[in-house]
């Protein structure tokens, strides 16, 4: 849903924080759960590969993917962060403290962090 109410709009990252405010709690969470899990290896697209990084030191996947599981179960809802290029290992500590927040704060940062993605990989091409 998200998708297809940005592409309804001119400009649709200038206007996606509005959009997302919008969104229904189901809609958001959908839109988050359709992002890949940050250390996933199977099924991810190029582009998500490329920004997740190669660095596939298998303590790091394994703590990520115990960290991604713990998440979803505590908030109901994929872990959403902006990679930026930087090796996983250094998204085990935000994934940590993240999982120490409030759902709604979280929700808001997943969301958040969703749009940043969108716009890094509008700027990339």
């Amino acid at each position: 849903m998200l998708v297809e109410r940005l592409a309804e709009v001119e400009d649709p990252l200038l206007h996606a924080d509005e959009i997302l405010s919008t969104l229904t709690e189901d809609e958001k969470l959908a839109a988050l759960d359709a992002h890949p899990a940050i250390g996933q290896r199977d099924g991810l697209s190029a582009r998500s590969a490329d920004e997740q990084g190669l660095d596939d030191d298998p303590a790091v996947l394994a703590e990520l993917a115990e960290l991604n599981r713990r998440y979803e179960k505590h908030f109901g809802f994929r872990f959403v962060v902006f990679v930026n290029r930087r090796p996983k290992a250094e998204i085990v500590p935000i994934l940590r403290e993240r999982l120490e927040r409030t759902r709604d704060e979280e929700l808001d940062t997943a969301l958040t962090e969703l749009v940043a993605i969108a716009r890094d990989r509008w700027r990339r091409g």
